[in-house]
C-alpha cells in the first residue's frame, strides 16, 4: 500500500484562497467594522424613539400663536425699514437742495462779476448787497498788484524773457563715444 503525500494542500479551491487571504491581511479591521456595526444596528432605533419622545408635539395653536408672532416681528422690521428710506429721503431731498441753492449763488455771484469762488465761511445768503450797480466793470475794484512780466515780453522771439531759452538739440549720433 501507498502512503497518503505527506505536503496536502490546504484549500484546493482559488476563491476560498483568495478569502482566507483578505481575511489574513484585514481580519482585524474587518472585525471591528462588524462591531460597530452591530452597535449602530442596536443603538440607532434606540436613539430615534428617544428623539421622537423629546420632540415636542405638534399643536395646532402653537403653530398658529408662532407664524402669527413671526408675522408680527417681520411687520415691526417693515415698518422700521420703511421709516429709515423715508428720513433717507428726506435728507437726499434736502442735500439736493442745498446743492440747488448753492449753483443759484453761484450763478449769482458770477452774474455780479465776484468770481465763482467764494471765500471760507462766506454763505452765499448771507452775503450783504453792495447796492445797485450799473455794470458789473464798475463795480469790480482795480487790484494794485504789479504785472507778472513787462510789457515787452514776446515769447516767440525771445526777448524780454528770463534766463530760459530754447535751444535746437544736437545732430548726429546722440550715444556718445
Amino acid at each position: 500500500m501507498a502512503d497518503p503525500p505527506l505536503h496536502k494542500p490546504v484549500v484546493e479551491n482559488v476563491a476560498a484562497a483568495a478569502v482566507w487571504s483578505v481575511f489574513a491581511d484585514y481580519g482585524w479591521f474587518i472585525l471591528f467594522g462588524l462591531i460597530v456595526i452591530y452597535m449602530l444596528v442596536q443603538n440607532l432605533p434606540r436613539k430615534i424613539r428617544e428623539q421622537r419622545s423629546h420632540s415636542p408635539a405638534y399643536e395646532p395653536e402653537a403653530i398658529v400663536r408662532r407664524e402669527e408672532a413671526m408675522m408680527a416681528a417681520r411687520q415691526k422690521m417693515q415698518e422700521e425699514m420703511y421709516a429709515q428710506a423715508a428720513a433717507f429721503r428726506e435728507k437726499q431731498r434736502e442735500r439736493e437742495e442745498e446743492k440747488r441753492r448753492q449753483k443759484i449763488a453761484k450763478w449769482e455771484s458770477m452774474k455780479e462779476g465776484k468770481g465763482y469762488k467764494m471765500t471760507f465761511g462766506q454763505n452765499p445768503a448771507e452775503e450783504p448787497d453792495p447796492g445797485p450797480s450799473t455794470s458789473a466793470a464798475a463795480s469790480k475794484p482795480k487790484s494794485e498788484k504789479k504785472p507778472l512780466r513787462s510789457g515787452g515780453y514776446n515769447p516767440l522771439s525771445g526777448e524780454g524773457g528770463g534766463s530760459c531759452a530754447w535751444r535746437p538739440g544736437r545732430r548726429g549720433p546722440s550715444s556718445g563715444g
